[in-house]
C-alpha cells in the first residue's frame, strides 16, 4: 500500500512527539548525573545546565566515607532480596491455586483477598499485630507485613489463566505430576514473563520503602538506606532555613547539594542495572498478565 503524503506527515508528527517526549525524560537524567560530578557552586549558581561543569566528586567522596550510608546499603539490598523472594512465592502459590478450574470455591476466595485491597486496619491496628507478633526492630517488620500484594497476585493469576494452555496442566497430572510438580515444572518455566515482572515490581518497592523502617525500626544499624537518605534531605532543609551567611556553612551547604545528586546516583544504581536483565521480558509480562481475562 502506497504511503499517501497524510500519512508522512502524521508519521512525523508522531516522531517528533516521541523526540520531545524522550527529551523531556532523559534530560533530569543526564542532568542529575552531571550535577553531582560537578562543582556545586556551578550547580548552584544555573551554570550547569546539561553537561558537568568544574569536575568535583566531593558528593561521591562524602557518601563514600560515612559508614552509615554503606550499612544502610547493605540493610535494604538484604531487605530487597530476601523480601522480594518472599513475595514471589507467595504471590505464585496464592495465583496458582485460583487460577485452576478445578479448585472449587475460586472465585469466593478471589472476591475475599480483592476485599482486602479496599478495605484495611490501618496503622494503628497494623502496629499493634506487629508489635505483638514480637518484630519490633526486626528486618521481618519490613517485609512479612507487606509480604503479599493482591494487585499482583491478580495479574498473576490472569497470566496463568490465559498464557498457560489448562491441556498441558491435564497432560502433566496423567503422567503423574503432583500440583506442586507441575507448578514447578512446568507452569514456573513457562512464566518468566511476568515473574520477571513481578520482581521488578517487589524489588522497587522494597527499594524505595522507607516509611515501615521509620515506624518499626529503632537501632540505626538496621535503617534501610532511604532513611538515611531522609535524614541528610531534612538537615539540608534545616541548614537552609537557618540563614546563615558564615563560609563554613555556606561550603557545608554545597557539599550537601553535591551529595544529594551522588546519593540519587547511588542509591538508584542497582535498580537501573536490573532493568536492561528483565526488560525483554517485562511488556510482555505486564500486558498479558493485566490486559487478557
Amino acid at each position: 500500500m502506497k504511503e499517501t503524503i497524510a500519512d508522512r506527515i502524521v508519521g512525523a508528527a508522531i516522531y517528533i512527539l516521541l523526540t520531545l517526549i524522550l527529551l523531556a525524560v532523559l534530560y533530569p537524567l543526564v542532568f542529575v548525573v552531571s550535577a553531582s560530578i560537578s562543582d556545586p557552586l556551578s550547580v548552584s549558581k544555573g551554570e550547569m545546565w546539561l553537561f558537568p561543569k568544574d569536575l568535583s566528586f566531593i558528593g561521591y567522596e562524602r557518601i563514600f566515607s560515612n559508614p552509615e550510608i554503606w550499612t544502610g546499603y547493605i540493610n535494604t539490598i538484604v531487605y530487597t532480596l530476601v523480601g522480594t523472594f518472599l513475595n514471589l512465592v507467595m504471590t505464585i502459590m496464592a495465583a496458582y491455586p485460583l487460577s485452576r478450574k478445578d479448585f472449587s470455591g475460586r472465585h469466593v476466595m478471589t472476591a475475599y483477598i480483592v476485599f482486602t485491597m479496599f478495605f484495611s486496619g490501618g496503622l494503628i491496628p497494623t502496629y499493634l499485630l506487629v508489635k505483638n507478633l514480637g518484630m519490633i526492630n526486626t528486618m521481618w517488620a519490613l517485609i512479612i507485613p507487606g509480604a503479599v500484594s493482591v494487585w499482583n497476585i491478580i495479574i498473576m493469576r490472569t497470566f496463568f489463566q490465559t498464557s498457560i494452555p489448562n491441556e498441558i496442566q491435564e497432560s502433566a497430572s496423567i503422567d503423574g505430576c503432583s500440583n506442586l510438580q507441575t507448578l514447578w515444572k512446568i507452569v514456573i518455566p513457562l512464566s518468566m514473563p511476568v515473574i520477571a515482572v513481578m520482581i521488578l515490581f517487589y524489588g522497587v518497592g522494597h527499594w524505595n520503602a522507607y516509611f515501615n523502617g521509620l515506624i518499626y525500626l529503632n537501632d540505626r544499624d538496621k535503617y534501610p538506606l532511604q532513611l538515611f537518605l531522609r535524614e541528610i534531605l531534612i538537615k539540608s532543609e534545616v541548614d537552609n532555613m537557618a540563614g546563615s551567611m558564615d563560609l563554613s556553612v555556606q561550603n557545608h551547604l554545597m557539599e550537601t547539594e553535591a551529595i544529594k545528586y551522588a546519593i540519587v546516583i547511588v542509591a538508584n544504581l542497582p535498580i537501573l542495572m536490573l532493568y536492561p536483565f528483565l526488560q525483554k521480558y517485562f511488556t510482555k509480562g505486564f500486558m498479558v498478565g493485566a490486559i487478557k481475562g
